[in-house]
């Protein structure tokens, strides 16, 4: 038989669906790392963005910080972190938020620097605060490039969240990792498969939302002014 034939038949194993080394419980843990990730690396990367863009200082800092962080191993620095922290969730949290915080931090800032500056003068003159301005002009004009920030960082923390298996935590690398101990090549197939499907599911509803955000953002500005 063929590795198709082969990784055809494990999806249609029954046993490879059920209890806790099947696919649905892989699948909430690798959803769970990855939530907690960007959580994590949105709560330090987008108000640090947020205020980038708004005050335009530190900017070139920021530029520097995101092409440095990006160019870090991830399993290099998992395997730095397991030394530090040990074996648990903790190293492939903290390798993993270092790898989601370029995107979101790129996208905070980047996003308000879009925002034409004559709507941003105009608010100002119409006696709106600087947290006003932030909060109700320049962040709904910039979700389109906030939302794909984040949507940048789901997906390579998603791809990249097979680490977690590189020490014995769950995830859908499990598949890949145990696969390729057990030579058990369709079970390995089968593992990025499933990683790619769930990023293209991901993908697809991020770009929706992107969509979302391009179409209403200049009707939530006008509301704003409207109502100062």
């Amino acid at each position: 038989m063929s590795i198709v034939d082969d990784t055809i038949d494990w999806f249609s194993d029954g046993t490879n669906w059920s209890g806790n080394g099947g696919v649905p419980n892989r699948m909430v843990e690798h959803l769970g790392y990855s939530a907690l990730t960007v959580g994590i690396a949105a709560a330090i990367a987008i108000p640090i963005g947020l205020w980038i863009g708004h005050t335009g200082r530190l900017r070139g800092a920021a530029v520097a910080l995101t092409g440095a962080l990006r160019a870090l191993p991830t399993l290099g620095l998992l395997t730095w972190f397991v030394l530090l922290a040990g074996i648990g969730l903790t190293a492939p949290i903290l390798a993993l938020v270092i790898l989601a915080i370029p995107p979101l931090l790129a996208g905070a800032y980047s996003g308000l620097e879009s925002v034409d500056r004559q709507t941003i003068d105009a608010a100002r003159a119409m006696g709106m605060t600087e947290r006003q301005i932030l909060a109700r002009v320049e962040i709904p004009l910039s979700l389109p490039l906030l939302v794909g920030g984040v949507r940048s960082a789901v997906l390579q923390v998603v791809a990249t969240a097979t680490v977690a298996a590189y020490i014995g935590l769950g995830g859908l690398g499990r598949y890949i990792i145990d696969g390729q101990a057990q030579d058990n090549y369709p079970k390995m197939v089968a593992g990025s498969i499933l990683v790619i499907a769930l990023a293209l599911v991901l993908d697809a509803v991020f770009v929706g939302l992107q969509r979302i955000a391009q179409g209403g953002r200049a009707a939530t500005v006008s509301r704003a002014l409207s109502t100062t």
